[in-house]
């Protein structure tokens, strides 16, 4: 059982190589933060995925934000992103090195599906399911990996605190460069 009905982490970048990395690391450190060790893999793999193909294929920009949701039993990992075009999965031959990243989503996966947002993109997620129970803490791996700002090791991401707020639609502007939002826990 979840001892939390939900928790929330947010992280606005461009999908540049070193940042994937990053945003890789802070979802490993939430999710084992969170106790939920046995999704890093496939939630680990799943935003590389499609942070990737922002990488390759967005235009006109590759900004983007990584949701990670725990809501109950379920962990729903979502990008998105300003291109409008929506993605499919390919039909990648045996000696094809691309092609594979959505089907290898649907492979690990519980579900997964894109979000048309019109002129402001779309949202790509997927879903693990998640019933291992989760420990009270911080509410986003910032608090893990951003912690300390002096001598940390991504001085370029900046920490920012929606303490108090209510929760708004995911659609906002993003600004250059990165940032990390963290959303309260109701409750």
């Amino acid at each position: 059982m979840i001892s939390e009905a939900s928790r929330h982490c947010r992280v606005e970048l461009q999908a540049l190589p070193s940042r994937i990395g990053q945003v890789r690391r802070i979802i490993s450190a939430l999710l084992r933060y969170w106790h939920l060790d046995p999704l890093i893999d496939h939630a680990a793999l799943g935003v590389t995925e499609l942070l990737t193909n922002v990488h390759r294929h967005a235009e006109p920009d590759k900004l983007c934000s990584v949701e990670i949701e725990l809501l109950l039993d379920r962990l729903t990992v979502s990008v998105h992103d300003h291109d409008p075009r929506l993605p499919s999965v390919a039909d990648a031959g045996p000696l094809e090195t691309t092609g594979r990243g959505l089907a290898l989503i649907a492979a690990v996966s519980e579900s997964w599906g894109v979000l048309p947002k019109g002129e402001d993109g779309k949202v790509v997620w997927f879903t693990l399911p998640a019933s291992v129970p989760v420990a009270a803490g911080p509410k986003c791996a910032a608090d893990l990996v951003y912690g300390a700002a002096p001598g940390s090791p991504f001085p370029a991401v900046e920490t920012l605190v929606e303490a108090g707020r209510a929760r708004e639609p995911r659609t906002s502007a993003v600004a250059a460069g990165s940032a990390m939002t963290r959303s309260p826990v109701p409750g």
